[in-house]
């Protein structure tokens, strides 16, 4: 008995002298997608499988798709921070108001490239914006591909065929836009919508054409809006992927390096590239489907971007009073873009 309890203690010994580098680590991550979803096929999944093959698999990802860990899309921002998910994928959107500076991507008419803007918030964030994620590693944000308007039963085709249209939209900002367009804004995440859109509680959404395919919403309205390509997107809206501080904190030397490899302006680029590139397969569906598109004037876009204009008038105001130079963060967002959009 003597000899096979000092064979533990050794064992034990032995094991916790182990260098950290030999820790295996299996981080839960936690998003609102299908497995069919985009953003399941060509981001969450071959970046757990970079990650893994990168650290000879002692780090890995056990992903909860669909909010399966548990929680509302809301909530993501705060189980990454608190620990309850290691890694989410989510919209501060959301959660309205509680990241005012980075809202300034969702405000209308500000890009046309996911690329481009996913540049542009990475370094932005990087300036302004890392105070609003206490106990969170931001790995990447980025907006997606240009949002346009989809309606079940009447073709939108200029701002009047707004009124009396509720409509859904992820964000603050873009509900703010709806309202004057002329719509009812009706505020909900997007696993909500197509109950919402099968039970008449709304009669269309904005979205990007990315994600309209795995939640077969193409089949659910019949008519698509479209701005101008000369102009900007109507709008976008932010995501972050994110890691939890101390999860990150707690990885040896090497497995940190791999997360710092694998995050970062290049993620982000990336990440808002394959937004972009996304569309015409997603778009595929609707037109296959017979739905009906219209594609606004140059002009018309324009009298949307001037009705919606005091929302940038509003969003600086609002940051001043949160001692934020909002005019200065405006500029410095415009200027991201412009630079990157060039290039």
């Amino acid at each position: 008995m003597k000899t096979l309890l000092k064979i533990g203690a050794l064992a034990a010994a032995l094991a916790a002298a182990l260098p950290a580098a030999a820790q295996d680590v299996t981080l839960k991550f936690n998003h609102i997608w299908n497995t069919q979803a985009m953003a399941s096929v060509n981001v969450i999944a071959p970046w757990c499988d970079k990650v893994a093959k990168a650290s000879a698999n002692r780090l890995k990802c056990q992903v909860f798709p669909s909010m399966s860990l548990g929680g509302t899309p809301p909530q993501l921002v705060d189980q990454v921070r608190d620990g309850v998910a290691d890694l989410v994928i989510t919209l501060p959107g959301y959660t309205a108001g509680r990241f005012p500076a980075m809202e300034v991507f969702e405000l209308p008419f500000m890009t046309n490239s996911a690329e481009a803007g996913a540049q542009a918030a990475w370094d932005y964030l990087q300036k302004h914006a890392t105070a609003e994620f206490p106990g969170t590693k931001i790995l990447a944000t980025w907006v997606h591909d240009e949002g346009y308007v989809h309606t079940r039963d009447k073709q939108v085709k200029s701002l009047a065929d707004f009124r009396g249209l509720k409509m859904r939209a992820p964000t603050r900002q873009t509900n703010k836009l709806l309202a004057t367009l002329g719509a009812a804004p009706v505020g909900m995440p997007l696993p909500a919508i197509p109950d919402a859109i099968s039970k008449g509680t709304i009669d269309g959404f904005l979205l990007p054409w990315e994600v309209i395919p795995s939640l077969k919403m193409h089949e659910m309205v019949k008519y698509h809006t479209e701005t101008h390509p000369s102009r900007p997107a109507l709008y976008s809206a932010v995501f972050v992927f994110a890691m939890n501080q101390a999860a990150y904190d707690k990885l040896p030397a090497d497995l940190k390096k791999v997360i710092d490899e694998n995050s970062g302006a290049a993620l982000s680029q990336q990440i808002g590239k394959i937004w972009d590139d996304s569309k015409p397969a997603a778009r595929k569906h609707a037109v296959d489907r017979g739905n009906t598109f219209f594609e606004l004037s140059a002009e018309e876009t324009d009298n949307w971007a001037k009705a919606s204009a005091k929302l940038y008038e509003e969003w600086v105001a609002d940051m001043d009073k949160r001692g934020r130079n909002g005019q200065q963060l405006l500029k410095d967002a415009r200027d991201l873009l412009a630079k990157y959009a060039k290039k």
